[in-house]
């Protein structure tokens, strides 16, 4: 169909890797093409050739980064069948990854890139941040029971856990305490399961 791109080549797909796990390494926002392009073996004319311009660049590796984040956000879902668990269960299975120590790189990635899509919205960075909003919310959404999750309560409580992991994430990154992270984290979930109970009782 005219006016679609052409699929990635199976260069600019290597590439596109190497580059990645670069930026997890070292972070995007100080990005230069020329020490880039000698860490995974190119150049800068062919990364401006594959990629159209350093800004091409930068949205490829944030889609890259992104589509890692939905591939935790489905397994998840498929981890749970597919089906409601509430949204407590959902949101330790969420912390448990975060909290994860191997997934640090990638996670600092993520942070720096939301900061940078709110500070330059006009940028590569586009609406990274509320893409990311979205995704999560979606599937902390997918959790709730049907009946609950279209109410405003519902909406109120994945967006205050949506607000809890992602506070927690930052303090882990920050600091490194993963113990007290992970008890504030289980602090507030238990007050949500409480809150649960409580209205389901009444």
């Amino acid at each position: 169909m005219a006016g679609e791109k052409p699929p990635p080549s199976a260069r600019q797909l290597d590439l596109l890797e190497r580059a990645y796990q670069y930026a997890l390494e070292r972070g995007i926002a100080e990005l230069s093409l020329r020490p880039l392009a000698s860490a995974i073996g190119s150049s800068p004319r062919v990364l401006l050739y594959l990629f159209g311009s350093k800004d091409g660049l930068v949205r490829a590796l944030l889609d890259r980064a992104r589509s890692d984040e939905l591939a935790l956000l489905e397994r998840l879902n498929a981890l749970n069948g597919h089906r409601p668990v509430g949204l407590e269960v959902a949101a330790e299975q969420i912390w448990s990854w975060l909290a994860d120590s191997s997934h640090r790189p990638l996670l600092t990635l993520w942070v720096e890139a939301y900061g940078r899509s709110l500070v330059e919205p006009g940028g590569p960075w586009g609406d990274f941040a509320l893409s990311t909003v979205d995704d999560w919310l979606a599937v902390l959404a997918a959790a709730q029971p049907p009946q609950h999750r279209a109410t405003e309560a519902g909406h109120q409580q994945r967006t205050l856990v949506l607000a809890v992991l992602r506070g927690a994430l930052l303090d882990l990154l920050a600091t490194g305490d993963e113990q007290r992270a992970t008890a504030a984290v289980q602090a507030q979930l238990e007050m949500l399961r409480a809150a649960s109970a409580a209205g389901a009782s009444s």
